[in-house]
C-alpha cells in the first residue's frame, strides 16, 4: 500500500466517522432549528401582540377623550367624572349677585379698551409698515374677541344648576381653542380677561340660584303662614265647639237641677245620674275649650314630629318637622294625600312650648345628611332613628319611639308584586347596557 492509498483510506474513515456522528446527532440538530423556528415565531407573535395592544390603547384613549368633549355639549350631567359645583360668592341677595356680575362686565370693557383684552407679543410689518400690521393685528385680535365673547354669551344665557360645570369647560375649551388660531400671529386672549368672563358665567349661575332659593323661600314662608291660618281656623272651630258644647250642657244641666225638687225614689237616682254625666261633660267641653284658647295664644306651643316613608324614599330617611294644628295627625295625613304613593309613618310626636328651637337644632344636627342639600326648606334626612332620638335627649326633650314603621300599604303592596322582580330586572340592564370598553386588552 502506498502512502497516497494510506491516505485516501484514512480520508474515507473519517469521512464515515463525521457522517456516523451527523447522523447520531441530526434529531438534537433538528429540535434546536425547531426551537430557533419557534423563539423567531414567538417573537413575530409577541411583536404583533405588542403592536395590537398599543393600537388599542391610542384608540381607547382617543374614544375616552373624544366621550368627554361630547359630554360638554350634553346637558346631562355626570356628576362622577364632573364633580359638584362649589359656590364662589356667598351674598345675601340676588341682586348682589346682579351687581357683582355688571362690575365685572366693566372690567373686561376696561381690558378691552386698554388693549389688555388680547395681546401680541410680535411686531408686525406690512409692506414695511408698522401702522398697516397694528391695524390688521388689531383686526385679527377684534375677531378673537368677538368669537369668544360670542361663545361666552351663549353659555352665560344657557347655564343652568344641571350643567354649570360643563359650561365652565366649554368656556375654558373655546378660550384655548381660540387662542390656537392665534398662534401663528402671536395674539392671544389674556387668562386676565378669560379669569373675569368665567367669573361672569358662575355669577350668572350663582344669581339664577339664589332667586330660586328666594322663590323656595318664598313658597315656604307662604306654606308656612297658610299652615298657621288652618292652625288659626281649627283653635277658632274647636273653640266655638266647645263653647256650644259647654252652653248646651250648662242648660241641660240647670233643667236637671230644678227637676231635682219635682222627682222622688228611682227618678231622683236618674236625675242625680243625669247631674253627675252632665258636669263631667261639663268639664270636658270647658278643657276643649281653654285647650282651643291657649294654643291660639301660645305661638311657640307646637308639635315636632318625626315621620318616614319607606316606600317613597327608602328606609333611613325621616322627615323632622313641625305643626301647629291643633290635631297634628291631620297634618301627617295631608303630608302623605297627594305628593307621594304611601302614607307617612310617625315615630315619634313631640308636643313642647320650645317646638320651634327643637325643630331648629334637629335640622342643624344633620344638616349634612340632608336628602336636598341644596334647598335647606326640605325637611328629609338620611339618618337612623337612633341617631335622631339621642340628639332628642341631648337636647332635653322626652319622646316616645315607634321604632319599626308599619308601612302597611307599602308592605302588602310587595307581596302582591312579587319579591325580587325590580333587583333582578336592574340587574338585567346593567348587563345589557354596560358598554365601558377594558383598560387593556391583556
Amino acid at each position: 500500500m502506498g502512502l497516497l492509498d494510506f491516505l485516501k483510506k484514512k480520508e474515507l474513515a473519517e469521512i464515515k466517522h463525521l457522517k456516523d456522528q451527523l447522523e447520531f446527532y441530526k434529531p438534537v440538530i433538528d429540535v434546536d432549528e425547531a426551537t430557533q423556528q419557534s423563539a423567531m415565531k414567538l417573537k413575530e407573535l409577541e411583536d404583533e401582540r405588542n403592536d395590537l395592544s398599543n393600537s388599542y390603547k391610542q384608540g381607547l384613549d382617543t374614544y375616552n377623550a373624544l366621550k368627554k368633549d361630547i359630554s360638554l355639549f350634553e346637558l346631562k350631567l355626570d356628576l362622577i367624572e364632573y364633580g359638584i359645583y362649589e359656590p364662589v360668592y356667598d351674598f345675601e341677595k340676588s341682586d348682589d349677585y346682579r351687581e357683582a356680575q355688571k362690575n365685572i362686565i366693566e372690567e373686561q370693557k376696561y381690558l378691552i379698551k386698554y388693549d389688555r383684552a388680547a395681546i401680541c407679543e410680535a411686531d408686525w410689518t406690512i409692506e414695511g409698515s408698522a401702522s398697516k400690521g397694528k391695524v390688521v393685528i388689531n383686526r385679527f385680535k377684534k375677531l378673537m374677541l368677538r368669537a369668544f365673547n360670542g361663545e361666552g354669551a351663549a353659555l352665560i344665557s344657557k347655564v343652568k344648576w344641571n350643567n354649570v360645570v360643563q359650561m365652565k369647560e366649554r368656556l375654558s375649551t373655546s378660550f384655548l381653542d381660540i387662542n390656537k388660531l392665534g398662534v401663528g400671529f402671536k395674539v392671544s386672549l389674556s387668562l386676565e380677561y378669560f379669569k373675569l368672563k368665567e367669573q361672569e358665567l358662575l355669577l350668572e349661575y350663582e344669581y339664577q340660584a339664589k332667586k330660586q332659593q328666594e322663590k323656595e323661600n318664598m313658597r315656604a314662608i307662604q306654606d308656612e303662614l297658610r299652615e298657621e291660618e288652618k292652625a288659626r281656623r281649627e283653635f277658632e272651630q274647636a273653640q266655638r265647639e266647645a263653647e256650644k258644647q259647654e252652653a248646651a250642657f250648662l242648660k241641660a244641666l240647670e233643667k236637671a237641677r230644678r227637676e231635682m225638687g219635682l222627682v222622688t225614689g228611682v227618678e231622683y237616682e236618674k236625675l242625680t245620674e243625669k247631674i253627675m254625666m252632665l258636669e263631667i261633660e261639663l268639664t270636658i267641653a270647658r278643657e276643649k275649650k281653654e285647650r282651643a284658647l291657649s294654643m291660639a295664644q301660645q305661638t311657640k306651643r307646637a308639635h315636632v314630629y318625626i315621620i318616614s316613608n319607606i316606600g317613597s324614599f327608602g328606609e333611613n330617611v325621616f322627615k323632622i318637622g313641625m305643626t301647629r294644628r291643633l290635631e297634628p295627625a291631620d297634618r301627617i295625613r295631608e303630608l302623605g294625600d297627594a305628593s307621594v304613593p304611601f302614607k307617612f309613618d310617625v315615630h315619634a310626636m313631640i308636643y313642647s312650648d320650645e317646638a320651634r328651637t327643637l325643630e331648629y337644632e334637629l335640622h342643624k344636627a344633620f344638616a349634612d345628611k340632608k336628602v336636598n342639600m341644596l334647598n335647606y326648606r326640605r325637611e328629609f334626612f338620611r339618618v337612623s332613628l337612633a341617631e335622631i332620638e339621642n340628639k332628642i335627649a341631648e337636647l332635653g326633650f322626652t319622646a316616645e319611639f315607634t321604632t319599626v314603621p308599619e308601612a302597611m300599604e307599602f308592605r302588602e303592596t310587595l307581596l302582591v308584586q312579587g319579591k325580587g322582580s325590580a333587583i333582578a330586572s336592574q340587574e338585567l340592564q346593567d348587563i345589557l347596557f354596560d358598554d365601558d370598553f377594558p383598560k387593556s386588552l391583556f
